[in-house]
């Protein structure tokens, strides 16, 4: 059966979001209770967005509008035609907007994974502007597309939505056990709460049996290396960036686990990487451990803040030498390792939630265009 050709306002209401004050930025329309949703934050998300970045005060809420729960958020700036759900109430400025579906006709779930399968791409024709992309309301509102009685999209929204609520359940397993990891470094290396301190005398600021060193007494800091995407070749084995993974290739550099942070354009961003990898030349990686772990070295790095020491002008740049020379108080050895005996577990669980949420993706997005192909 051929499904009928329906714009979005045939199927609920639709209108922008609302940021009336100028300027923008106004310190007092923000810090308050209400959640304020942002192009970044609809990114971000899966299914359902339940994170924010900022909130509106009594003031920021007083020129917006706050909209319920079950609403659909479709950025059309920035982030062109990105979509997730409400499960929250919150405000949004006019680079989202927001579809609210008749019930009768249209199920928000669907409508995001339309979007998804069918409509992305097709928007980003109707984009203007040369500094930004824009998608006006008007133009998403000319334009049409296949769309099913209301039992169909419930039928075909549940069995994806069954994909993203596992996803999104591993998400908050993984958020867990990252921060059970963040939280026991915290209590033992920088509240100096550690297994049996209240037995260890302190001198200086230094617990007997600790010392202060510089960073390169601990670890040696390497630049990555070149791998134009011409010469990459298909594999298994990670790239990485400065931002993150960058892609794959059949050949790898540096044994895992390892640990890699940005040398140029970004800083700041720490990644402890399980298997063997490529280090890009906008990293920097640790290439001996002189003392302590790999997991004892990330945790390490990740709580220094090395974009503070940007040497770069124009661009963002990280100098190992700089890095090197940081003066840092270094735990006693039975400490660190008592510290990787107890997190490498929780980190190997990570991993394997993280490959099953890859699964779990690659599955959906191969049902997605069928389902909505009818």
């Amino acid at each position: 059966m051929k499904w009928d050709e329906k714009s979005l306002d045939q199927l609920g209401c639709v209108s922008r979001g609302r940021s009336r004050h100028r300027p923008r930025d106004a310190a007092h329309l923000y810090g308050g209770p209400y959640p304020f949703i942002q192009t970044g934050d609809v990114k971000h998300a899966n299914l359902y967005i339940t994170d924010y970045t900022q909130t509106y005060s009594e003031e920021g809420l007083a020129q917006s509008r706050m909209w319920q729960v079950g609403t659909l958020c479709i950025t059309i700036a920035a982030n062109i035609a990105d979509t997730a759900i409400l499960a929250i109430d919150a405000c949004f400025p006019d680079s989202v907007i927001g579809f609210v579906p008749d019930e009768e006709k249209a199920d928000a779930r669907f409508i995001k994974y339309l979007f998804d399968a069918l409509l992305q791409r097709r928007y980003k024709t109707f984009t203007q502007g040369a500094a930004q992309d824009n998608l006006s309301q008007s133009k998403l509102l000319s334009l049409k597309f296949p769309v099913p009685d209301i039992t169909q999209q419930k039928c075909i929204a549940d069995i994806l939505s069954a994909y993203d609520d596992l996803i999104e359940n591993n998400r908050r397993r993984i958020a867990l056990l990252e921060n059970a990891a963040q939280l026991l470094y915290t209590e033992w290396f920088v509240h100096l709460r550690f297994p049996g301190h209240e037995h260890v005398k302190i001198t200086d600021g230094v617990p007997e049996g600790w010392e202060r060193l510089l960073l390169g007494e601990l670890m040696t800091l390497q630049r990555g290396f070149d791998l134009p995407n011409s010469k990459r070749k298909n594999g298994e084995v990670p790239v990485i960036a400065s931002t993150g993974l960058n892609g794959f290739h059949s050949e790898a550099k540096v044994n895992g686990p390892g640990v890699v942070t940005g040398r140029s354009g970004s800083l700041g961003t720490v990644m402890l990487v399980q298997d063997d990898f490529w280090p890009l030349n906008t990293t920097l990686w640790v290439k001996e451990f002189k003392r302590g772990t790999p997991v004892f070295a990330y945790f390490l790095l990740s709580g220094m803040k090395l974009e503070q020491f940007n040497g770069g002008a124009a661009v963002p740049t990280l100098n190992r030498n700089d890095v090197h020379r940081i003066e840092i108080l270094c735990p006693a050895e039975r400490l660190i390792d008592g510290f990787s005996d107890y997190v490498v577990p929780l980190l190997e669980q990570v991993e394997k939630l993280k490959r099953q949420n890859s699964i779990l993706i690659k599955a959906r997005d191969l049902l997605l265009p069928r389902l909505m192909n009818g």
